[in-house]
């Protein structure tokens, strides 16, 4: 049923000569496959380091859903902003960051990202404009909102720079948070840049979504009920996801306005490492993957443009596993952190002196890596 799937998909694909991800270069789509297989090998490891117990805390995988970060984020500039909920390996590897740091972050070594403080959950590049995983549900949608907002007024009001829009990702659950509906009624109000994506992959941790939503089925009416421009897209299929997306982001930035992305997809793993997966079968997860966002790629790739063969294919998993490898062995030998020297560094983006009567507030070392 997955290959006759996989065969219709084909098809249609050949039937969209001027698609635009049928524009695009080879090297642009294999691109994107490598991206992708890295955040699945990344993934792999990542549970292997934490049931060895060298990661510690909450840890949320994000196998099966590879299409949605590497698709979406392929469809902004570099110098849009990104803010992301905690599920977010996956969109700062896509965003550029070195795996290195993202590894090393969830080792809680100095090295990390933000020098082993926040951990699997809070993964931060202001270089590559990645504002932060966010543990706290929907807190993250008000930031990006403003994050938006920001962009607007340096373009508009300070006349520096383009036009931006900013990608504020969530999860399913998450659009039954208060905050939520009051970033998109500021968003439509004041029109500001800033595109919701949910990453629709079905559960609330453990609970199907049309037991903790209401109109689960037409999640769409959300934005719609602010008059934000709302749409549903395949988030499993990442040529599809960018047909759909691209023009959006493009008329959110032209125009400078919001909009909402119902983006269905499916996570392979469990809601974090602790999650027994009690609520759903074995056969539910092997139907999903057996529509694999990699593998459909690595068709395409292989038998619509002829930019790949076996030989090719294997040598870029050999590449990326090197990759990854290479990052854990990073993590397990880099700097753990010195709480006498770190705990009061970087923790005030200002700070002021005599902020506090014990501690004395200041910049910590640059991390080399970002």
């Amino acid at each position: 049923m997955a290959q006759a799937s996989a065969a219709q998909d084909r098809s249609a694909r050949k039937r969209k000569p001027d698609s635009l991800s049928a524009k695009l270069p080879d090297e642009t789509i294999l691109e994107w496959l490598r991206q992708m297989q890295l955040i699945r090998e990344f993934e792999s490891r990542t549970m292997q380091a934490y049931q060895q117990a060298k990661i510690g805390g909450f840890c949320h995988i994000y196998s099966g859903q590879e299409a949605c970060a590497v698709g979406t984020i392929g469809a902004t500039e570099h110098e849009d902003p990104i803010v992301l909920a905690y599920r977010d390996h996956g969109h700062a590897l896509a965003r550029g960051m070195d795996p290195k740091a993202c590894m090393a972050e969830m080792f809680g070594k100095l090295e990390g990202c933000a020098k082993g403080k926040g951990g699997s959950m809070h993964m931060f590049d202001r270089p590559n404009h990645l504002y932060g995983g966010h543990g706290i549900v929907g807190a993250q949608t008000p930031l990006g909102t403003g994050l938006a907002f920001a962009k607007r007024y340096q373009w508009e009001v300070m006349e520096k720079g383009g036009k931006h829009v900013c990608l504020c990702y969530l999860g399913d659950g998450a659009v039954d948070q208060g905050a939520f509906s009051e970033a998109m009624n500021l968003a439509s109000l004041y029109s500001i840049p800033v595109i919701y994506i949910i990453e629709n992959n079905g559960y609330s941790m453990g609970t199907a979504i049309s037991r903790h939503s209401a109109n689960s089925d037409k999640l769409v009416m959300r934005g719609q009920s602010f008059g934000i421009k709302s749409v549903e897209i395949d988030g499993f299929d990442i040529l599809d996801l960018y047909d759909a997306f691209k023009p959006l982001v493009d008329e959110c930035r032209d125009l400078q306005r919001p909009a909402f992305v119902d983006l269905k997809t499916y996570r392979y793993q469990g809601h974090s490492m602790s999650d027994p997966q009690k609520y759903r079968t074995k056969d539910e997860v092997d139907e999903w993957k057996g529509k694999d966002s990699i593998a459909a790629l690595v068709d395409y790739c292989m038998n619509d443009r002829g930019c790949l063969d076996e030989d090719g294919w294997k040598a870029m998993q050999k590449e990326i596993k090197d990759q990854v490898m290479e990052a854990v062995e990073f993590a397990e030998n880099a700097t753990d952190p010195v709480p006498a020297e770190e705990l009061a560094t970087d923790v005030y983006a200002n700070p002021q002196p005599n902020l506090s009567p014990t501690e004395d507030y200041h910049h910590g070392v640059r991390n080399p890596l970002l």
